[in-house]
């Protein structure tokens, strides 16, 4: 079975600062994720000046700063890029990051990113999603706020673009920081896979983690979950996401599930098997029976230990005569 892919959301997390890039490096390195991921972006290409913030920016920022001042913040330059891709290489990560607009896809393209993450603000951009595609590089594609009919348009234009459906994971998301959990329709995320016969996994923003561990039990192959080094941290995205200690926490009971789902196949476990002569019962004589005595409801029982003849074969001993005397309890 493949290994479900994590990875941590480091996102804006870093409130613009390298040094506290690389701590959050560190706590998804100590989670064992297999990939931290920050976003891209150029302010002036991704938002207008006048443009309002989300609600949930405006409980966990200054809300009388405009959103084009706070992401102007949080914006990392080409050369930060680079030494983050560095420190996650001496780390033994991966480094990804999520392009808002054409220049920051250049760029990461040219850094060399095998993944292409696509949020779901741009899963109705047409010339963004068709500049991703025709890198041909592994996509995947968060689907926040999104219909099937806006879906299946995307995945068609990423296609049509250059990318093969089998490079492509679909998540399925919800984009309210934090969501309620009435409102994750987390079933949503398995009619995706088989509607569009398409990879497919969840990015989540709800607290905790029992959602995401749900989501792999469903079938999800790649979860996404946003962490911070502390929640109480000012920004916008800092209240929705894990501390170190619930990443780590997740990723353990996402492994162990993993493990937990098995073959499919149903069996005896390697572990079970030494209890079926405990556990299971055999036909004894319910009392003494001399040889030559006819076996009978009255002289037979079923007791353990499960290492004689299977009660399943009841109806085929009562009536046969006895091969030899027997003492109470004794096997037949």
């Amino acid at each position: 079975m493949k290994k479900v892919f994590i990875i941590a959301e480091a996102g804006v997390n870093h409130n613009g600062s390298v040094a506290l890039a690389k701590k959050l490096i560190d706590v998804a390195v100590e989670a064992g994720v297999d990939a931290v991921k920050f976003q891209t972006f150029k302010t002036e290409k991704l938002v207008s000046k006048n443009a309002s913030k989300a609600s949930y920016q405006k409980e966990t920022t200054d809300a009388e700063e405009s959103q084009f001042d706070m992401i102007k913040k949080l914006e990392l330059d080409a050369k930060t890029h680079t030494e983050l891709i560095a420190y996650c290489q001496s780390k033994n990560i991966m480094f990804l990051s999520t392009p808002f607009d054409h220049e920051s896809i250049e760029m990461l393209h040219a850094l060399g990113l095998e993944i292409f993450k696509i949020p779901s603000g741009e899963i109705t951009n047409l010339p963004y999603l068709r500049a991703i595609g025709a890198l041909r590089k592994k996509v995947v594609l968060s689907t926040g706020m999104a219909d099937m009919g806006e879906i299946e348009d995307a995945l068609d234009i990423l296609e049509s673009a250059g990318t093969p459906k089998e490079d492509i994971t679909v998540l399925h998301a919800n984009t309210m920081y934090p969501t309620p959990m009435e409102d994750v329709n987390l079933r949503a995320m398995v009619t995706i896979g088989r509607s569009f016969d398409v990879a497919y996994g969840y990015s989540d923003h709800t607290l905790g983690i029992e959602v995401d561990i749900a989501a792999v039990a469903m079938g999800a192959c790649m979860i996404e979950k946003h962490f911070t080094l502390d929640k109480t941290m000012e920004g916008p995205d800092h209240k929705a996401s894990l501390e170190p200690h619930e990443l780590k926490a997740m990723v353990e009971s996402i492994r162990n599930i993993e493990l937990a789902l098995g073959s499919s196949v149903k069996k005896p476990s390697k572990s079970e098997k030494p209890n079926m002569k405990v556990a299971r019962k055999s036909i004894v004589a319910a009392k003494k029976i001399k040889k030559g005595e006819v076996l009978s409801e009255d002289n037979l029982a079923i007791k353990r230990p499960g290492n004689g003849i299977s009660p399943m074969r009841w109806d085929e001993i009562l009536g046969t005569l006895a091969s030899k005397d027997y003492l109470e309890d004794e096997l037949i």
